[in-house]
């Protein structure tokens, strides 16, 4: 049986939830869950969303402070676009029935600041922001009539008219596994949306939940998709260092409010790095991190906000007080041990202001495009408010279109030569190697021969799991380790290219930005990308 909509939504974060609400009145939505539909990267957002909504704040300071953070490789028209409908997309949410902490006067929002910005716009559920926009779209995505909710699914590959042997590049749908019954199934719709979120599984230490492996950016690449700036991984700086935390995040609000990094002997580091200190932009704060682990080999640095009142700190940061206290760290007496890890990919799927991708009918939202927005790196608590704006574009231009459901035949998904797996170790194996080269070779501080290294092992990886997946039975885990495996050679290519430090990408070999050229984004185009021969390597910003 193959099941037919009006919108593919394949993810279920912030992006891919708002999307489907803000359609679901006028179109039918079959939505995609790897897991549970709260199991996303969303769920765990804790600082909050950028808007210009304070009477001293300004558009233009907005603007400025990510066009600064993204080191030259910001789009200014994507940046204003965004930062413009930023106030129009809390009030949304509002509408939604998400509550935002408000100043004691009831009437105005309890504003924080954040690393790289140079005013206070960050509207906040206390420190579990993204559970708050998660559990409350979650809510009315579910109860909502014409949204089809699929969990427990994985999407396999997008099916083109190319794949199948047609003229044209349009979109048609996706092959799905059914987790529950390892059964594939075709989704066809009008118009299909990636939504998967980012990459940062691809190494070996992570903020990020398990979901976060890059299917998207993979499927697209695979279909024809062009990729930008992948070579841009953000690395939060304050992960909780501790051996049951596994990836609990310290959100960068701490260091806002007057969190300060230190090292063991309780002397702090960070205004040898930057004058802004610990409110420097994150890129700089982790290689500063990163720099002193190294020079005194150390495991970890500290945050120390003890000086704050006790009543202060337990009420701005109730979830990270109770989650450290379970690991026996009382945050208002003593500093929490960070690590920097793997958090944000800033460049994915190339998409326009409407969030369309290289194929007709096919779009990429949220942290699995590259929209222009973030640049060299992103500005702290852009994220969720790129995932509402490019929900709220893709959805005006899915209506402008309205196209028609697609016609054509479409097979089903043949699995008559393929076995059983008995040896699901090599699954395991593969995993964890790739996590553990991207991070000593790709991770914080790269060098032309650490990439050489990545390169020549991520290429024997690809081959032996494209021979896996040709030759049995699919299962989630396989399907995640070869998206996984595509994004992470990607990144390489990407960061090869680059003969420059810039934002996020810092290489020994060139530790300063190339002056002599223009700032230029890396584009790479597949084979089968349909505008290739029109597409140079790299443009200009």
């Amino acid at each position: 049986m193959q099941i037919e909509s009006d919108v593919l939504i394949i993810g279920s974060g912030a992006a891919g939830l708002s999307l489907a609400l803000r359609l679901a009145d006028t179109h039918h939505i079959s939505l995609i869950s790897k897991g549970n539909l709260a199991d996303g990267s969303t769920l765990y957002a804790q600082g909050g969303i950028a808007a210009v909504l304070g009477d001293d704040d300004s558009i233009e300071a907005h603007i400025n402070d990510t066009l600064t953070a993204g080191a030259g490789l910001c789009d200014p028209e994507v940046v204003r676009f965004v930062v413009e409908r930023a106030a129009s997309n809390i009030r949304w949410l509002l509408e939604t029935g998400i509550r935002f902490n408000l100043e004691p006067d009831g009437t105005h929002f309890d504003l924080t600041r954040e690393g790289g910005h140079s005013h206070r716009r960050i509207v906040h559920a206390d420190d579990a922001t993204g559970r708050a926009v998660e559990t409350t779209l979650e809510d009315k995505v579910r109860a909502h009539p014409n949204i089809d909710i699929h969990e427990h699914h994985i999407a396999v590959d997008l099916i083109t008219r190319a794949k199948l042997g047609l003229p044209g590049s349009r979109c048609l749908g996706a092959y799905v596994l059914d987790k529950a019954d390892d059964t594939v199934r075709v989704f066809r719709a009008a118009n299909v949306v990636l939504a998967t979120g980012g990459a940062s599984k691809v190494y070996l230490y992570t903020s990020n939940p398990d979901t976060s492996t890059g299917d998207g950016i993979a499927m697209g690449w695979r279909a024809g998709c062009r990729v930008a700036n992948l070579e841009f991984n953000q690395f939060h700086p304050t992960c909780l260092y501790h051996p049951r935390a596994k990836s609990f995040l310290i959100s960068e609000a701490v260091r806002g409010e007057g969190g300060r990094l230190l090292l063991p002997d309780g002397q702090t580091f960070m205004e040898r790095f930057d004058p802004r200190a610990e409110l420097a932009p994150r890129d700089i704060v982790a290689r500063a991190i990163d720099h002193e682990m190294k020079r005194l080999g150390i495991e970890h640095v500290n945050l120390d906000i003890s000086h704050k009142p006790a009543d202060f700190v337990k009420r701005r940061f109730p979830t990270i007080y109770r989650r450290c206290l379970e690991f026996g760290i009382d945050i208002t007496r003593e500093p929490i041990p960070v690590v920097p890890a793997a958090h944000y990919t800033c460049g994915g799927l190339v998409t326009d202001l409407q969030g369309r991708a290289d194929l007709d009918s096919l779009y990429a939202i949220g942290e699995t495009a590259h929209t222009g927005l973030h640049g060299a790196n992103r500005l702290a608590s852009n994220s969720l408010l790129e995932c509402l704006v490019f929900a709220e574009a893709a959805s005006e231009d899915i209506r402008a279109c309205a196209r028609s459901r697609p016609s054509e035949t479409i097979p089903e998904w043949d699995a008559s030569q393929v076995t059983d797996s008995d040896e699901e170790v090599v699954v395991s194996h593969n995993w964890d190697e790739l996590r553990r080269f991207m991070w000593d070779y790709v991770g914080i501080v790269r060098t032309d021969k650490r990439l050489q290294r990545a390169a020549h092992r991520a290429a024997l990886l690809l081959a032996e799991i494209e021979e896996y997946y040709g030759d049995f039975v699919i299962t989630g885990d396989l399907l995640e380790l070869r998206n996984l495996a595509l994004v992470a050679d990607l990144i390489i290519r990407s960061a090869s290219a680059r003969k420059e430090s810039r934002g996020l990408h810092y290489t020994l070999d060139y530790p300063e930005p190339d002056t002599r050229h223009p700032p230029r984004n890396t584009v790479l185009a597949p084979d089968n990308y349909p505008g290739r021969d029109e597409t140079p390597l790299s443009v200009e910003a």
